[in-house]
């Protein structure tokens, strides 16, 4: 695919020289059909060629972090002030790097609205393959400029890392490296449908965050503090028009409850990512993001890749100097060449997680970790424990759905003991209906049974794991299945004859803890989202949310869940012909 910049007269395009960068505002980039994307490019004041690291999204690079995102903004300032050292921070937007602190190192960093966002015309469809197609011409095109070296790197969170798994599956020329920061890859799986069950978080995010900076709105949209410019202009389109542009991604998530040709255009193809790879995930990002880094970087095709994972919010590392110097070291190796220690780098490094956001950083060198006791408990509903043998007898509890379910616990831990890696269960259930949903929550307990929860991604009150499941879902792709990691086909719906038991494999979110001892671990199942139980109704909104454990995303929609079906009685077997039970990466000691 060709891309073309229009001519040095066009009105739109501006540059200026500040804080020691020349900024190229509202560079064109001419798609093979016709529409116009606009990048905004910040680079050395010199005549020079450096590395290029590129992004491209719908959160309109003219929209500083502070005016879009200012709870967070505020958070990053008052909790991690490093994030903020050597840098104006007047160029800081949100979830990408900021020119301040890259371009002085010998880099050029360029910002593209995608099509149909920000300063870009187009129809908007958010990861959709024509937004990979343009994403790919936008590298090459960036590698082949008089100020580039003739290599590109991807860098970005979330949305802008999500769509590096895609751009990276069509192997544009001068792509050279990609670095996925809290990253999901699979939309259906990891983000539209949690084992079948529709998250409400996708139409959510569609409409606070994506639809305020469509291309079109223009005056009714923001001006940017950069340069008083609409961040949404030059033009202002009715609502109607507007609507007529875009896609309802809230609808079309709901449009398509199974893995159809839809969300098979937005997946990647893990066979064709060969570029050096660094996937940075999130132990708290359960919902949207870890499944997807650590998924990413098991099926790459890349003989060059590595695996890191820590824990606090969503952005806070991407931007501490932990973040920046893991970010500099992996792109000063492949994009300039440099000695940067990389090449002593472990293949996974993981912050380990324990009580009381306590982080101990650790190598390791492969993903799951080879020296993985896994260990199976099995569920006893009569005490509504976890215990290391099946029960010797046949046994059941029924719940109610809707309900709070039960946990069942370990005993306190004997000795500190780490758990570390993908979880799964295997439960034998009945149900009074032709369907169910099945809700885990891995959780952990202090010696009093205080619960421990962590400042997650989203949430601050986040539960050591979830797992989700829609028994009508239950069928497994052989292929691609692994004890520990049940990968569901999802293309077709299998239901229940009301009272017979069925046997589900549910994946549970990889996920770190060290227990020490005397704390407990617990297994949660129930029929509904996770609650935190510490929360209250008075309790603060935080970014205008009520954050009870899930953060944004529940799977509480009436249409994708009618009470007559999902809101009844589901009953839990165990015994010897239906050995229920959790399995837990237990790590010992190196």
């Amino acid at each position: 695919m060709s891309t073309t910049i229009q001519t040095p007269g066009d009105a739109q395009m501006t540059t200026k020289v500040n804080d020691g960068m020349r900024i190229d505002w509202d560079v064109p980039l001419k798609m093979d059909d016709g529409i116009v994307l606009r990048a905004d490019i910040y680079r050395p004041d010199d005549d020079g060629q450096y590395p290029v690291i590129i992004s491209y999204g719908p959160y309109a690079k003219w929209l500083a972090w502070e005016d879009g995102y200012p709870y967070q903004w505020k958070q990053m300032v008052e909790d991690y002030p490093d994030c903020l050292a050597g840098s104006s921070n007047r160029y800081q937007n949100w979830e990408l790097v900021d020119p301040e602190k890259w371009v002085p190192d010998g880099y050029i960093c360029m910002r593209v609205d995608s099509r149909g966002a920000g300063r870009s015309q187009g129809f908007l469809d958010v990861w959709s393959a024509r937004e990979a197609q343009d994403f790919a011409a936008c590298i090459d095109w960036a590698g082949t400029q008089a100020w580039s070296n003739g290599k590109v790197g991807t860098s970005g969170i979330s949305y802008y890392g999500m769509n590096q798994w895609q751009v990276a599956s069509l192997q544009p020329k001068h792509l050279a490296a990609m670095c996925v920061w809290e990253g999901a890859a699979d939309f259906y799986r990891d983000m539209g449908h949690h084992g079948g069950i529709a998250c409400r978080f996708p139409s959510i995010w569609y409409n606070s965050a994506v639809v305020p900076r469509q291309h079109g709105k223009g005056a009714y949209g923001m001006k940017s503090r950069l340069n008083g410019e609409w961040i949404s202009g030059p033009e202002t389109l009715s609502e109607e028009e507007l609507a007529d542009n875009r896609t309802d991604y809230g609808r079309d998530i709901l449009a398509h409850p199974l893995v159809d040709d839809y969300w098979k255009a937005r997946m990647p193809d893990y066979s064709k990512i060969n570029v050096p790879l660094l996937s940075s995930g999130n132990w708290g990002g359960v919902g949207l993001h870890p499944r997807g880094n650590t998924e990413g970087y098991v099926n790459s095709a890349s003989d060059q890749k590595w695996l890191e994972i820590h824990g606090l919010e969503h952005f806070t590392h991407y931007y501490t100097d932990y973040g920046i110097d893991l970010q500099r070291r992996f792109l000063g190796h492949f994009l300039k060449g440099e000695d940067t220690g990389w090449g002593e780098q472990p293949k996974v490094q993981l912050l380990i997680r324990h009580p009381d956001e306590v982080f101990v950083e650790r190598a390791e060198e492969e993903w799951p970790i080879p020296r993985t006791e896994w260990t199976e408990m099995y569920l006893d509903p009569a005490g509504k424990t976890l215990s290391d043998a099946p029960m010797a007898e046949a046994q059941s509890w029924t719940y109610e759905a809707m309900g709070d379910g039960a946990t069942f616990l370990t005993a306190p831990m004997a000795q500190e003991t780490e758990i570390t890696g993908p979880v799964a269960a295997k439960l034998f259930i009945s149900s009074e209906t032709e369907d169910a949903d099945l809700f885990l929550v891995l959780r952990a307990f202090k010696p009093d049974m205080k619960e421990v929860v962590y400042k997650g991604a989203n949430d601050p009150h986040t539960p050591v794991g979830l797992g989700w499941l829609r028994a009508s879902h239950r069928k497994l792709d052989p292929d691609q299945t692994l004890p520990y990691r049940p990968y569901h086909a999802h293309d077709e719906v299998q239901p229940l004859t009301p009272g017979e038991i069925y046997e589900l494999d549910i994946e549970i979110w990889p996920t770190s803890i060290v227990l020490p001892e005397g704390y407990r671990l617990g297994l949660s199942v129930r029929g509904r989202d996770y609650v935190y139980p510490g929360w209250t109704p008075g309790d603060p909104m935080i970014a205008g949310r009520v954050q009870y454990g899930v953060g944004p995303f529940k799977h509480e929609m009436p249409s994708n869940r009618p009470l007559d079906v999902y809101g009844k009685k589901v009953t839990l077997h165990t015994g010897p012909d239906h050995p229920s039970h959790v399995l837990l990466p237990v790590i010992p000691e190196k």
